[in-house]
């Protein structure tokens, strides 16, 4: 083996070690979770990018099984299996390998194979402290093993939820933008296409099937949709059954019969998704959007603004944090709150570390409840990385602490 490959492996062990002790030094418990995973529990709730990256086989039996391409749902189901009522507050943290289909090509930042060392708190209620102490022990855990030059990227899906509430618009419209936000380019998209065209997406429906559906009568459709598909030979292929394939078209025959978005709701949900401003800043951004605009959402603004006090008074220096409306990361089951932590010479596309809140994560994968839920994970391969690139150094006192 290389001398370069045994250093770096030796780097990452010992950033591991690190990041755990600081870990089970803030109250997380040390675990492990089984690295084969049920596969259709993540193709369930992972999303679309990260479900055509994950590796998938089959066991003798005919299981469908996966090599788990995050350890946050594994830490999950190992949770339900010691609680399966999801009715006791646990924190835990964990050192292991995620496997995943790598588009940009293998390096050091975008290894198949990876390590991932990270936390996850259940069952606390107060959401903003437990978001607040999450990415303050993420950042303690970093600075522990060295790394000081770093920014912080904040995004927060209950504010745009909030924003959505608060849009003159059909419920199924925000469910559709809610769902597309991880992608910006289509999010933008089918903001453009509701503001002009609503209905221009029942055009590829084929007339047959069109004039079958009923949006007052979703069972209809979903038999509707079964009889097409046999009469036409076509084959059930992939995740979607016929109850969610009429639903989507549904939708679009609904669209057809609908007013455009108003030119002043398109406006607030641009604007919203337009603001990037450092974190402290963008508190008076979006009250002041929200002013402009005519809305209320204080209550989504106040629990955001409160966060980040629980992290200054922690002590983590919001200087180094931004706050960026378009920001969701590409898994679909976070919910609120969500981060990533980034340095200078692997930037946006290659965070060193990220997470956020998921709150409905936990009944998705087999809790009787929804449970407040909220973790982070550091790439470690992607710190080791950072660090001999010069992430430790300190740029003549002008790092912050």
């Amino acid at each position: 083996m290389p001398a370069e490959t045994v250093k770096h492996f030796e780097a990452l062990e010992a950033s591991a070690q690190t990041l755990l002790g600081a870990f089970t030094r803030g109250g997380y418990e040390a675990v492990t979770p089984a690295i084969i995973q049920p596969a259709g529990v993540f193709l369930d709730v992972v999303g679309e990018s990260l479900r055509a990256r994950t590796y998938v086989f089959s066991d003798p039996d005919g299981d469908e099984l996966c090599m788990r391409p995050d350890l946050t749902v594994p830490a999950c189901r190992l949770h339900l299996e010691r609680h399966p009522s999801a009715d006791v507050t646990a924190k835990y943290c964990y050192d292991g390998l995620a496997f995943r289909f790598q588009p940009l090509g293998s390096g050091l930042a975008h290894t198949r194979e990876f390590r991932q060392t990270g936390i996850e708190a259940f069952g606390e209620a107060n959401r903003e402290r437990a978001d607040a102490e999450v990415v303050t022990t993420i950042a303690a855990g970093l600075e522990a093993a060295g790394l000081a030059n770093y920014q912080l990227r904040f995004g927060d899906l209950g504010l745009l939820r909030a924003i959505l509430k608060a849009a003159d618009m059909p419920p199924r419209w925000r469910q559709r933008l809610m769902h597309l936000f991880v992608r910006p380019k289509a999010f933008k998209a089918e903001l453009a296409r509701l503001t002009v065209e609503p209905g221009a997406a029942s055009a590829n429906i084929p007339p047959q099937l069109r004039d079958a559906l009923d949006p007052g009568d979703p069972e209809g459709a979903e038999a509707a949709v079964a009889s097409y598909l046999e009469t036409k030979g076509i084959e059930h292929i992939g995740l979607r059954d016929a109850s969610e394939i009429a639903a989507s078209l549904l939708g679009r025959v609904a669209d057809a019969r609908s007013e455009p978005l108003s030119a002043k709701t398109a406006q607030l949900i641009a604007s919203y998704v337009a603001i990037v401003a450092p974190a402290r800043a963008s508190v008076r951004r979006i009250r002041e959007l929200a002013t402009l605009m005519g809305i209320q959402i204080e209550e989504a603004v106040g629990a955001y603004e409160w966060r980040l006090e629980l992290m200054a008074q922690a002590g983590l220096d919001l200087e180094r944090a931004e706050f960026s409306a378009d920001f969701g990361r590409a898994l679909a089951y976070y919910t609120g709150f969500v981060f990533e932590v980034v340095t200078p010479g692997l930037g946006h596309r290659s965070p060193v570390a990220g997470g956020g809140r998921y709150d409905h994560l936990l009944k998705a994968v087999g809790a009787p409840v929804d449970v407040p839920a909220v973790g982070a994970a550091v790439h470690t391969d992607r710190l080791v990385t950072a660090l001999a690139n010069g992430g430790a150094a300190l740029a003549n006192g002008g790092a912050h602490s």
